[in-house]
């Protein structure tokens, strides 16, 4: 499992998780923030929680729905989730998104939030781009990953934004925004539990089928192959991010 940063390496952060669902919290980052010392905060929208004190936050995690991020009507919480977000980066607090978070930080941003040629759903590989990898800073980028994909929606890139990650299926896996804004269209976070929320929760999005969406039964058996590797690269990035 991921180990401790050298000393003196870690700046200890408020950090507050913007969650949309009660199924799809923090998982694998909660853990890392305990070992890491970090406080982590829950906002859960979907409860009608009003918004954070940007003063008390020093950095956010936005995570997924399988909500769009255009649903205004039927979550109009959205609407105060991205002036938040923007405001967020107007003052400087650095953001990771997932999944949905992702979309969210494109569309803040800049870029376009549309549908997908396909939905992605399952553990499918993406290409960390070469000139990502070679990028002061990104050295620690393997040349190919296998996240957990749970998405039908894609994003452009926003203006200025580093384009880090992609897949056959889907050109915009992962982007940066200067050193504030890091979104990752997949989820590097999954643990057993939560992969079992989602399964329970969103399990109707398999029936359908389709070429990139795995049953349940290979969603559950591919997780213990790709574990080890998805939380090393996310203890990382996320040392990196919040350091």
């Amino acid at each position: 499992m991921p180990g401790p940063l050298p000393a003196g390496k870690i700046s200890l952060m408020r950090l507050q998780v913007f969650q949309h669902v009660p199924f799809e919290g923090p998982a694998e980052i909660a853990r890392w923030a305990r070992e890491r010392g970090h406080t982590l905060t829950v906002t859960p929208w979907f409860a009608g929680a009003p918004a954070p004190e940007l003063a008390e936050v020093d950095g956010l995690i936005v995570m997924g729905r399988p909500m769009n991020i255009y649903e205004h009507r039927a979550f109009p919480w959205l609407v105060e989730e991205k002036k938040f977000l923007a405001r967020a980066l107007e003052h400087g607090r650095p953001v990771v998104g997932i999944c949905l978070g992702a979309q969210l930080l494109a569309d803040v941003l800049g870029g376009k939030v549309y549908q997908n040629a396909v939905r992605e759903i399952g553990w499918w590989p993406i290409r960390w781009r070469a000139a990502a990898r070679a990028a002061p800073g990104w050295d620690f980028l393997p040349p190919t990953s296998t996240p957990l994909h749970w998405h039908g929606d894609t994003f452009s890139l926003p203006p200025a934004a580093q384009w880090l990650a992609e897949s056959d299926d889907c050109a915009h896996q992962a982007f940066a925004w200067g050193r504030l804004a890091l979104g990752l269209q997949f989820h590097l976070e999954t643990s057993e539990p939560s992969l079992g929320a989602l399964i329970e929760n969103c399990g109707h999005e398999l029936s359908g089928g389709g070429p990139r969406v795995q049953a349940a039964i290979q969603l559950e058996d591919q997780q213990v192959a790709h574990q080890l590797a998805n939380l090393a690269l996310l203890w990382k990035l996320l040392d990196g991010w919040f350091r």
